[in-house]
């Protein structure tokens, strides 16, 4: 599933084709995706131009005029397809959603396992419903911090790592970018997360703020079916620390020239990597 950077990399990508123009169509070609389509909405969105697009936590919304909002999730496997103007629509399998633009370009949402949803809303009512009116604070935002997060965490006797992907603690934390962020900040994914310490919480905000910069820098991570908007791979997995590498040593110790090897374990349902030589 895409996480923040790659959710943050389609939005942009979006942004670039669709800010300014307004909807000439909607085409639905199924009736849902993992939620049935908004009723109404084909009719609802002609016409409108699209005043701004938004991302929140691994959710993209796009402000269109009259005060309606489009609220996308990519769910597992979705993407979406950048046609610009003089650019011709070339219709693909699982384009289950394409909006056709007044300057004579097209944007495709593609979703072979259908995970993923389109929904419109009304005005701000979408912060008003489910999962954003529980969420979290955005890690890249003004609003988090170490004591923000320490506060989160406080009498949480859950591990760090799972305690870490509940969207009501921090907004778009995925399983690669937790993992990451633990390893720089020196944590064990094992540690209970009440129990990190201030300067712990600290280090922690500013290892997640770190590699999800990074990330996004890199286009994201594409180890199976993201893409980006023009159908480009990320490249943030070439420089994985512990994710995906049981058995490899960590670069803080290959650098070191000290044995180590990262371990995995599963958390929740969920594969978690770190060294145990460095995080505690």
């Amino acid at each position: 599933m895409p996480e923040l950077p790659e959710v943050e990399i389609v939005k942009r990508g979006m942004e670039g084709a669709m800010l300014g123009p307004a909807i000439k169509t909607l085409r639905l070609n199924r009736p849902d995706l993992r939620y049935p389509f908004t009723q109404g909405m084909e009719k609802a969105v002609k016409g409108r131009a699209v005043e701004g697009l938004e991302r929140r936590g691994k959710y993209i919304i796009t402000h269109l005029k009259g005060a309606l909002a489009l609220v996308l999730h990519l769910g597992m496997s979705g993407s979406v397809r950048i046609f610009n103007a003089g650019e011709a629509y070339t219709p693909a399998l699982h384009d289950h959603a394409v909006f056709t633009l007044d300057n004579g370009g097209s944007v495709a949402l593609n979703d072979p396992r259908r995970f993923g949803f389109l929904l419109m809303y009304k005005g701000g009512a979408w912060q008003n419903s489910s999962p954003f009116s529980a969420m979290g604070p955005e890690p890249l935002g003004n609003s988090f911090s170490g004591p923000v997060l320490a506060e989160r965490l406080a009498g949480r006797k859950a591990p760090i790592k799972p305690a870490l992907l509940d969207q009501t603690v921090v907004a778009g934390l995925g399983n690669i970018y937790v993992c990451e962020a633990l390893y720089e900040a020196g944590i064990s994914p094992l540690r209970p997360a009440g129990d990190l310490k201030t300067k712990e919480c600290e280090a922690l905000a500013a290892s997640i703020r770190n590699v999800l910069t990074r990330a996004i820098e890199a286009g994201g991570s594409s180890l199976r079916d993201y893409r980006h908007t023009d159908g480009g791979l990320g490249c943030f997995q070439h420089s994985f620390s512990v994710y995906d590498r049981e058995g490899q040593a960590c670069p803080a110790c290959a650098a070191a020239k000290v044995k180590c090897d990262v371990t995995r374990i599963v958390q929740a349902g969920r594969s978690t990597f770190y060294c145990g030589r460095r995080q505690h």
